[in-house]
């Protein structure tokens, strides 16, 4: 029965950031990612700080100052930039197919950077998943388009992202890091218009795309988070890619965008090594924890 909620609350939080998503790409045809940064980061930073204080959380602890969680916001703001201004800049599907890599991203980088155990199979899935990243991108070929290299910095910043994640204490709590890493987009904004310009008030229209993003964006996380903590990770985390089926459905319904074959065969790959990259993480927890309950009771 967790599990089921748990697939639920996901499904529902991958509909809402596809809505997000929505909303930005509808603002940012006539407002700079700066400026969308801004607003959607400082209100979502109070927000959380509101929700964190009714908790009894304090959001303003000095844990702000852990170099995993000054990593993990360090990361969010490059991947805000790097995901937003693709969402601006090329077709709502292809952004999001290309975000569907991060797993395969965290699952190298823990490897890499962390030293935890990955063994032949799910190397060799993130070389095939990555193949169809390139799938997607195209290099070098007449469907090549450069804009596209923004979703490459976001997923693999957004992925750097969830690594740091992993060395943030447990006594940091989730609310937390939600305060800070809002707080972290919003300066972010600040800074790019700082740099830019550009920015302006915004019209009637353009306020609403942005309150639906930051309400919508909001019940989002939430739903992911809470996905998370009642539902088996193993069970529930496959149900994250109906982000991308969302996402085409609005891409064509509301920017009349297809994708092409490529990108679907290139989505299809990078879906299909997601799934077994989470499948064989299960079993290699499950493995560890049998070994450590079996050293346990050997004592």
């Amino acid at each position: 029965m967790d599990n089921m909620r748990g697939i639920i609350l996901m499904v529902l939080g991958m509909a809402g950031f596809a809505a997000e998503d929505m909303f930005i790409k509808l603002a940012s045809g006539s407002l700079p990612v700066g400026e969308i940064l801004l607003i959607l980061g400082l209100p979502g930073a109070a927000l959380f700080a509101i929700i964190a204080k009714s908790r009894g959380v304090d959001p303003f602890s000095a844990a702000f100052f852990h170099p995993a969680v000054m990593v993990r916001n360090a990361s969010e703001m490059i991947g805000s930039i790097g995901f937003v201004t693709a969402l601006a800049l090329i077709p709502l599907a292809t952004a999001t197919t290309i975000l569907q890599a991060a797993p395969l991203f965290v699952t190298m980088g823990a490897a890499l950077i962390l030293s935890e155990p990955v063994g032949w199979r799910r190397w060799s899935a993130i070389l095939v998943g990555f193949g169809g990243v390139v799938l997607v991108i195209r290099p070098g070929l007449e469907g090549f388009e450069p804009n596209v290299l923004w979703a490459v910095l976001g997923v693999v910043a957004l992925s750097a992202r969830d690594l740091a994640s992993r060395k943030v204490p447990k006594s940091i709590l989730s609310l937390q890091l939600a305060v800070w890493g809002f707080f972290a987009v919003g300066i972010t904004g600040l800074l790019m218009l700082a740099v830019t310009g550009g920015a302006k008030i915004p019209t009637m229209s353009e306020t609403i795309y942005l309150t639906g993003a930051l309400l919508i964006g909001t019940f989002a996380y939430w739903t992911l988070t809470e996905a998370t903590r009642v539902g088996e990770i193993s069970v529930v985390m496959p149900f994250r890619y109906s982000r991308l089926l969302f996402s085409m459905v609005v891409g064509a319904l509301v920017f009349s965008e297809f994708p092409d074959t490529y990108t679907l065969i290139g989505a299809s790959i990078i879906i299909a090594t997601g799934i077994y990259t989470i499948m064989r993480e299960r079993k290699r927890r499950r493995q560890e924890a049998t070994l450590a309950k079996a050293a346990s009771a050997g004592l």
